[in-house]
């Protein structure tokens, strides 16, 4: 085989790379959406070193405002509000981190399979897929809590990714049935390549701009379902989470007494998270679609 279309091909993926770099770095909305992320991933990860008390603990006075002493104030038991915070945060991004890179995973293992394959084992995967998607996924956890007894951050992360995926692999499915046609695939089969080797070396790599854009809708979605499981009660309840402080808050009746305090800075927390990974992804998808580019 010649090297010369190998050559051009690596050419012409390091311009495509190139030009998707200077369009980045000059895109307003994915600029504000990392930069949003990455300070609150920093404080996630780095702030529970620094405030390293227990966010359970009784540290201050029992209903105080926010102040120099205690940042976002205290709860109805004298916690401190900032601590959980930071402590919330690296749960809500652990279980966003997990949740959505199971997802990722399987929804791409079973949407480049099924699309590459076809025949028989499409059947069975969009069967599997079309099972996932309409299972309850609430009542699923209803039992596991009921009967397993498990409620950790890692578990409730393993079932957020088990029940994320099917949408994901529906489109990278559509997708692989119109790229496994190509000329260049057709060439890698002919000259032997096995079929999982074309599917992450071939067809991957020419949706990568995608898959990467979904993982951030996951990772989203990951972070959504978490707190909203938090907040009805069915999250854990031996550590600390932005729906978990939000559950606390409306369980103790902190709009009716007045805490703004106690449920806005997880609320907002929550929301910018979510927000920010959003606006990254309409960002990444004016980046990667000519036509969307703001010259």
């Amino acid at each position: 085989m010649s090297v010369v279309p190998d050559e051009k091909a690596a050419v012409a993926t390091t311009g495509v790379r190139a030009e998707a770099l200077h369009f980045a770095l000059r895109n307003g909305k994915l600029l504000a959406g990392l930069t949003v992320l990455v300070v609150l991933l920093v404080l996630g990860l780095f702030g529970p070193m620094v405030a390293a008390a227990d966010p359970n603990a009784y540290v201050g006075p029992q209903f105080a405002p926010p102040s120099g002493e205690h940042w976002f104030g205290t709860t109805i038991f004298g916690q401190d509000i900032f601590t959980q915070f930071i402590h919330g945060l690296r749960a809500t991004f652990l279980v966003g981190l997990l949740g959505g890179g199971i997802a990722a995973v399987i929804g791409m293992a079973i949407g480049f399979t099924a699309g590459y394959r076809g025949g028989i084992v499409d059947e069975i995967l969009n069967m599997l897929t079309n099972i996932v998607l309409v299972l309850p996924a609430l009542a699923v956890l209803l039992v596991i809590n009921a009967y397993l007894g498990i409620r950790s951050i890692p578990v409730q992360a393993v079932f957020i990714g088990l029940t994320s995926w099917p949408w994901v692999a529906r489109a990278i499915r559509a997708q692989t049935f119109s790229l496994r046609s190509r000329e260049f695939v057709d060439l890698a089969r002919l000259s032997g390549v096995r079929p999982w080797r074309i599917m992450t070396r071939e067809i991957a790599p020419n949706m990568s701009s995608y898959l990467f854009m979904a993982f951030i809708l996951l990772f989203g979605g990951s972070v959504l379902i978490g707190a909203s499981l938090d907040f009805i009660g069915l999250g854990p309840t031996d550590s600390i989470s932005l729906g978990l402080m939000l559950n606390n808050a409306a369980r103790y009746n902190a709009l009716h007494l007045g805490m703004w305090w106690w449920f806005i800075p997880p609320g907002l927390g929550i929301t910018a998270v979510v927000g920010s990974l959003y606006v990254m992804n309409v960002g990444l998808d004016e980046v990667f679609n000519p036509k969307l580019r703001e010259m």
